[in-house]
């Protein structure tokens, strides 16, 4: 007869800071375990206090409470399968990123993360020490190895297991999306399977920090890299998981595998949930955003009301003699077809006032700029007045082109406390329209069907700030933007490499130089979802102050 091991695995969606709601959930998930006849239920990396905490976990009184709280949980989880939670650890005045392994009433092993990531999202470095390489822990007659996250990215954390007597290998993960992530991800834990020979379990969270999402995904590989087992991308999901002990050695029992989302519907589903979950968790039911009639307030509004609801989004138009008529019916129209609320509040009025008390400071100047930021400046006014009164959120609807080159307005259409679009270059707003009026998916709360109107998709974007205005008279077209972008930033590439590729030199230095001197607006900017590697935040930190220009990519 072989023998047989059941792991509960918890791909939750715990909450920073929530100590004791984290607890609660892990709680039902042993509950969950113990009703199944698991021998052990495993949470992910740092559950206990929600991960990415940042600096908060440096704080004594903060982990101090967290240890506690673990500690409590294993008094409270005697009687049943052992728990394997995430949480930090003080020993010899260092503190650890660490796995606590308990049983029988009590903490019994404590795996210590000894690789720790210093780069894109990650300041592990700066947070926590490094723990030493350690050997299995035992689940009743089964050893078990637990890679903590980034040990399991390097071969020797997880050869030091198998050498050392493991016979499977469960690795607890606090690791959020990026488009393709998941493929990144199974590579890399296919080589430690491969160098072991050992099944390998990978357990991941769900649910949205910040700007950050965790994607979920877990799954299960057994000898040789094949598939065994896979939970949904994005949902919270308890499963209970088999392995079955042959003459050679552990294998995970075939299982459910979930599949992988194409990355357009994976994107989506990640601005849908890192809105939601920054709502629900900073308290915040309702949302507005300023409802121009272009394509990326459209956008925004339908993630709104696919993450919250119809019924808690409010559109806002904000005309001024410069909105088309255009504009005006496909702001409604959209509006209409998500069954979102949908205010006029025309600017002209205010706009006047502005102009009369300003006239005597402004006498002899010409317009320009100043005047079409002040419509903007008033919107964002007035866009907070409603988010103060009724106590909705604003949303900004920046898109990551837009972000770039800092073609927004600061204290205007920048307004706001969220923007899911951050990260999402211009024109692949465009192809995410058409995606999402061709798609619906259960977890969207808005309306089946289109949405969001082709002539809004389809018309010449224009910040309508005066007569006649289109983006291209300020920048690039945006298919030659969001190229040139995408290589500057997303690349790090220099001038001379976008000039091999075919760009004008000219063209690359405007656009080098409008990156640079927008810092300070992004520095100034709302947190949004983040979608790539190179997300404006953590993954980019750039000096405001910055005279050093790329001298590359000139004619010699």
């Amino acid at each position: 007869m072989s023998d047989r091991f059941r792991i509960t695995l918890a791909q939750l969606n715990p909450t920073v800071g929530d100590i004791d709601g984290n607890a609660q959930k892990a709680r039902a998930a042993w509950e969950a375990g113990k009703g199944a006849g698991a021998d052990l239920v495993a949470l992910t990396e740092m559950f206990i206090t929600g991960y990415n905490a940042q600096d908060l976990v440096m704080k004594p009184a903060f982990h101090n409470a967290a240890i506690s709280a673990i500690e409590a949980l294993a008094a409270e989880c005697a009687d049943g399968p052992a728990l394997a939670i995430g949480g930090p650890w003080v020993e010899g005045g260092n503190l650890y990123n660490a796995y606590h392994i308990c049983r029988a009433g009590r903490v019994v092993t404590r795996v210590l993360k000894h690789h720790l990531p210093n780069e894109t999202v990650f300041d592990e470095v700066r947070v926590f020490d490094s723990g030493p390489i350690g050997g299995p822990y035992a689940v009743g007659n089964t050893r078990v190895g637990s890679p903590i996250c980034e040990d399991s990215w390097h071969p020797d954390v997880a050869e030091t297991l198998a050498e050392t007597g493991a016979e499977f290998l469960l690795v607890p993960n606090g690791s959020p999306y990026y488009r393709g992530k998941m493929e990144t991800r199974v590579n890399h834990v296919v080589a430690r399977v491969v160098e072991t020979g050992l099944p390998l379990i990978y357990l991941n969270q769900v649910g949205g920090q910040d700007d950050q999402v965790f994607d979920g995904g877990s799954f299960a590989l057994n000898p040789g890299g094949a598939l065994a087992w896979r939970a949904p991308m994005f949902d919270e999901d308890v499963s209970h998981v088999d392995l079955e002990r042959g003459d050679d050695g552990w294998r995970v029992v075939e299982g459910d595998k979930a599949p992988v989302l194409p990355d357009f519907e994976a994107d989506y589903r990640a601005m849908v949930q890192s809105l939601r979950d920054y709502c629900g968790k900073t308290g915040f039911g309702q949302v507005l955003l300023g409802m121009s009639g272009g394509v990326d307030s459209a956008l925004v509004a339908t993630i709104a009301v696919d993450a919250l609801g119809p019924d808690n989004v409010r559109c806002v138009m904000l005309p001024s003699e410069y909105t088309s008529q255009g504009s005006l019916d496909d702001a409604e129209a959209c509006a209409k077809a998500l069954g979102a609320r949908y205010d006029y509040v025309p600017i002209s009025g205010p706009r006047a006032a502005v102009t009369e008390a300003l006239a005597p400071l402004f006498e002899g100047t010409k317009p320009d700029v100043t005047e079409e930021n002040i419509q903007s400046r008033l919107r964002g006014l007035m866009l907070m007045a409603l988010s103060n009164k009724f106590g909705e959120m604003l949303l900004t609807t920046g898109n990551k082109s837009e972000v770039a080159v800092g073609y927004a307005t600061i204290y205007g259409d920048m307004s706001g406390g969220y923007n899911p679009i951050k990260d999402l270059y211009k024109m692949r707003v465009f192809e995410t329209c058409r995606w999402r009026n061709d798609n619906h998916r259960d977890w969207m709360m808005g309306n089946a069907g289109e949405v969001i109107p082709p002539s809004i998709i389809n018309k010449p974007p224009s910040a309508e700030l005066r007569e006649d205005q289109k983006d291209s008279d300020s920048l690039p077209d945006y298919y030659v933007l969001d190229a040139l972008l995408e290589m500057l930033v997303d690349d790090e590439a220099s001038v001379a490499d976008c000039v091999a590729a075919g760009f004008d030199r000219e063209t690359v230095k405007k656009v080098e130089r409008l990156i640079y001197i927008s810092e300070y607006k992004r520095f100034q900017s709302a947190p949004g979802t983040r979608l790539t590697k190179r997300a404006f935040w953590l993954d980019r930190r750039y000096p405001i102050v910055n005279g050093w220009r790329d001298p590359s990519g000139t004619k010699g």
